[in-house]
């Protein structure tokens, strides 16, 4: 038996890279994850952003539809949901901005920076719908 032949025989033994499964979750990974599907929404939602601006640019009949849709309890939680992604994005992305300058990157305040991007995502975009609201009336 030739030694190129041990050694894959030795590979093929050997256990396969860890997946999702084995570790348990923490905040860096979920964070990490959740920054790539807001990112994932945000683009899709910039369709319906499109979509209004095309109502609007169309006369006031299309605009009336779309404003419906988006007053509806169907539309206003997509919006909702589409909000809470761009403070979330925007968040993690200047947390990212602060990491890319070397600062905080030790694993507590990596800790401490993920649960302020996950608060400060809850206290503005609640603030955001709720001065909304006030406006709107």
């Amino acid at each position: 038996m030739s030694n190129a032949q041990s050694e894959g025989e030795a590979s093929a033994a050997r256990p396969l890279s860890p997946h999702l499964q084995v570790y348990r979750p923490q905040i860096t990974s979920v964070l990490s994850i959740t920054h790539r599907l807001t990112g994932i929404l945000l683009s899709i939602g910039i369709a319906g952003l499109v979509a209004w601006l095309a109502a609007a640019a169309a006369g006031p009949e299309s605009f009336a539809v779309a404003r419906e849709i988006a007053g509806s309890w169907p539309g206003l939680l997509i919006l909702f949901i589409w909000s809470l992604c761009l403070v979330y994005h925007l968040l993690n992305g200047i947390r990212h901005l602060v990491w890319d300058t070397g600062r905080g990157l030790a694993l507590k305040p990596v800790r401490v920076s993920g649960w302020a991007v996950v608060g400060g995502t809850v206290i503005l975009t609640t603030l955001a719908w709720v001065l909304g609201a006030a406006v709107a009336g």
